[in-house]
């Protein structure tokens, strides 16, 4: 079973906002140099999409309202969303904050048969934190996959394994998982079309033609994946960033917004249990060299630490480094903190970072996490 909540921020702006239910709504940043994070199905008809800057997300819907987005908010509400999940199998396997595969062999006993389970998942959700999710059910993932965008938005279709090739031959190659635009383009100037095509063709002309990435696209367009669902796959990075309203080129600006950065991450950090040995920091140059929203450079640099961290001092200290040193040198409109190559904190570690100095960092770490919290709380009795 495939389970992706629908417009997840969006629906969880409007469920705690009445006046924006049925209205045309945008999570992101409303400026020029703003983007849509998300965007209400009201907004979707009109062309309104995720990833699009918010200039033309506003020329599209003149009367598009946009809020500008609480991530501590929508986090708290995926723990929720992923603690039903986890109920209904304990095998789950997380693709973001809103969005899982759950494995639903062998429970037929317990909750019935899929099409069952599925809609008392969507009910549970319903009922408990009042938003809309859709399923896909299937016998692979790859299915279960394109089902729940079938069923969209808020619904449930169920591929039965005698039915997958009839499902998936109409369907054109861009919906084969893991196919982008141009490995899409590149299967249709070699004239396929269609899953159909893909899955009707022989292997031995889909290696001559596209090697053995043609034979292995193949065989999933004929409904044959072999991944399972991996219940333990973590995160890979944490990042937040910032798009400027203005070009920026003084790096004590810079600076300042890296810092707020790195202490944002590292509070997502200490949340999860999870520390980082790389910091990355990326920026988009203000300079266009092609058209389109991908026009402007992207750039990032990375360093490795000695020791795991989850300290928004190192990584600041960490990233700021990486400005000063091979940092931008022209002006530019966004610039953004990340970290990867991540580990679970060990009761070592925390021993370790209890000992000396660290310990004031310690103490001001969890009293921020205290305010943070405080804050999130606060927010859900105004809502109530």
């Amino acid at each position: 079973m495939h389970a992706d909540m629908d417009a997840f921020y969006a629906s969880v702006e409007q469920r705690d906002h009445p006046e924006f239910r049925g209205k045309p709504l945008a999570v992101g940043g409303s400026s020029a140099r703003g983007v849509v994070a998300a965007a209400s199905y009201e907004a979707r008809q009109f062309g309104v999409h995720s990833a699009m800057p918010s200039f033309e997300a506003r020329r599209k819907c003149p009367d598009l309202v946009f809020v500008k987005g609480n991530m501590p908010l929508y986090s708290r509400e995926s723990r929720r969303v992923f603690e039903i999940f986890k109920e209904f199998s304990p095998l789950v396997e997380r693709l973001s904050l809103d969005e899982a595969f759950i494995d639903l062999t062998g429970t037929e006993r317990l909750l019935g048969d899929p099409a069952t389970a599925g809609e008392n998942l969507r009910r549970r959700i319903h009922s408990e934190l009042g938003l809309p999710v859709s399923v896909g059910i299937g016998p692979i993932k790859m299915v279960a996959k394109i089902a729940s965008q079938v069923a969209k938005p808020d619904g449930l279709k169920w591929v039965k394994e005698c039915d997958v090739r009839f499902f998936l031959d109409p369907l054109p190659v861009s919906r084969i998982w893991g196919v982008g635009p141009v490995s899409a383009e590149r299967l249709e100037a070699a004239g396929f079309h269609t899953l159909g095509d893909l899955a009707r063709t022989s292997d031995t002309v889909l290696r001559g033609q596209l090697g053995d990435w043609g034979v292995e696209v193949a065989q999933l367009a004929r409904g044959e994946d072999i991944r399972d669902v991996e219940p333990y796959r973590d995160a890979v990075s944490y990042g937040e960033e910032h798009t400027f309203a203005k070009d920026i080129a003084d790096h004590t600006l810079l600076e300042s917004m890296i810092r707020t950065h790195a202490e944002s991450v590292a509070r997502r950090l200490r949340r999860d249990g999870i520390r980082a040995r790389t910091v990355v920091l990326k920026w988009k140059e203000g300079r266009r060299t092609a058209p389109g929203p991908r026009g402007y450079p992207l750039r990032s640099r990375r360093v490795t630490l000695s020791d795991p961290v989850d300290d928004g001092q190192a990584i600041a200290m960490a990233a700021c480094g990486l400005l000063q040193r091979s940092g931008p040198t022209v002006p530019i409109r966004l610039i953004g903190v990340g970290c990867t190559n991540l580990e679970v904190a060990t009761v070592s570690q925390v021993q370790l970072f209890s000992e000396g100095s660290t310990q004031r960092r310690k103490n001001l770490n969890q009293a921020i996490d205290r305010i943070e919290d405080r804050q999130v709380k606060r927010g859900e009795k105004d809502q109530d």
